[in-house]
């Protein structure tokens, strides 16, 4: 038969080894060894956590965010561009003819991205894109028949072109926001996540230089020696490894920190502009096309357009503290958007003298030149803050490249110098 040891003679063992001198050294050395074994795993693991966010960030929420804003920006051409065709009467010009079909296909483009880009969890992504999905053929269907009615110059035509822009604003473009804003709350949080302080490795690591400091100087009251090369090499690994975690945080923070003042925060303010000048192209044709019944149009592409271009209104805020990337081309933005304003003035002073096809002219010509310039300005802009979003990304990833096996070869050095540094001392009492 065979006995076992009771556990309180067990502990009795243990507690006499501690008394003497190689039982502790035997002690400090596997508090040693697990502190760094702990504190390595943390860093490596917080290291590769922190990479997976900004690759993340680079390869999933970056595309994704700018699918979004394709997606919200050609549903607005589209609808801007249909209006604009309708004035014409009979069949309207190829180019605007190709430019509402370009900006369809675009929008099914984007729609499949961001279909593609969905994951099991985001019911509310699924469900804008759902709305989206079933909505714009009927959109569609609804220009087709207003074109149609126009060709034949019945003025019912009129009607399904406001019935479709009712829809476009009522439930395509508030499911396209709402599809944008999924994104951007995804990109902000893998940023926020990539830019994260590991506390729990910095923590350990502190804990772990104490430790071993604690360690050396007891060996230095016991051995009467004051160096302990192993003991010495752990701790500079350990303080070294600190180092590294705090700089790599804080390196790998700014550039993701400056990426979203400087890249994806203003894309999006100026992405709110450009579809608000869009809606504005849309009201203008739609205020004529109603012929003296386009109030409602007229104010709302007032207010529009004053928000957009007073003085503290939203493309001053935006040029303020704009980049060296963003800033010649909101430069342009502005200056289209008051000459826009201009021929604005020009349309509705021939309208409201009753010269309606002077006013139609100068909606196809001066008003639709600038406002197309302040488009394709804006879009310019949010191309070159995308462009300073995606630099800085790229730095915050290059600021954790091989960081994680750098931290592996600390910790080993962590746990060979503690294993070296004790296991001699304790040799010694053999």
């Amino acid at each position: 038969m065979v006995m076992t040891e009771s556990p309180p003679r067990a502990r009795e063992r243990l507690t006499a080894g501690l008394r003497h001198t190689p039982g502790r050294l035997a002690l400090w050395m596997t508090v040693l060894v697990a502190l760094a074994l702990l504190t390595g795993l943390a860093a490596v693991t917080g290291i590769r956590q922190r990479a997976a966010h900004i690759d993340t960030l680079a390869t999933r929420h970056g595309p994704l965010t700018i699918a979004a804003l394709d997606l919200y920006r050609a549903l607005s051409d589209a609808d801007a561009t249909a209006a604009s065709a309708f004035l014409t009467g009979g069949l309207e010009p190829p180019a605007l003819r190709d430019r509402y079909l370009a900006d369809v296909a675009e929008a099914g483009r984007a729609l499949t991205v961001l279909g593609a880009g969905l994951t099991g969890a985001d019911d509310a992504g699924a469900a804008h894109l759902a709305v989206i999905g079933a909505r714009l053929p009927v959109y569609t269907g609804l220009i087709e028949t207003a074109r149609s009615l126009n060709r034949q110059g019945l003025p019912v035509g009129a009607a399904y072109l406001r019935e479709a822009n009712g829809l476009m604003r009522a439930e395509l473009l508030p499911a396209a926001r709402g599809a944008y804003d999924d994104a951007a709350r995804d990109l902000r949080a893998s940023r926020d996540g990539g830019g994260a302080v590991p506390w729990p490795a910095t923590l350990l690591c502190l804990l772990t230089v104490g430790a071993l400091i604690v360690v050396q100087r007891r060996l230095t009251r016991l051995t009467r020696r004051v160096l302990n090369p192993g003991l010495l090499v752990a701790t500079g690994a350990a303080g070294l490894l600190t180092l590294w975690l705090v700089v790599s945080a804080a390196v790998s923070g700014a550039h993701l920190t400056a990426g979203g003042d400087d890249g994806s925060d203003r894309m999006e303010l100026l992405a709110d502009i450009r579809i608000a000048a869009l809606r504005a192209r849309t009201d203008e044709a739609l205020t004529l096309v109603a012929r003296g019944s386009g109030g409602a149009f007229e104010q709302h592409w007032t207010e529009t357009m004053e928000s957009i271009t007073r003085d503290g209104g939203a493309l001053d805020s935006a040029r303020r503290p704009a980049t060296g990337a963003d800033a010649p081309h909101l430069t342009r933005a502005g200056e289209a958007a008051d000459r826009w304003v201009t021929a604005h003035r020009d349309l509705r002073a021939d309208d409201d003298g009753g010269d309606h096809a002077g006013a139609v002219t100068v909606a196809l010509g001066d008003a639709a030149t600038y406002s197309a310039a302040l488009d394709a300005a804006l879009g310019a802009a949010i191309a070159a803050d995308g462009d300073v979003f995606a630099a800085e990304a790229r730095r915050a990833g290059t600021a954790l490249r091989l960081a994680d096996l750098g931290a592996g070869a600390l910790t080993v050095l962590m746990i060979v110098g503690s294993v070296i540094g004790v296991q001699r001392r304790r040799a010694e009492y053999r």
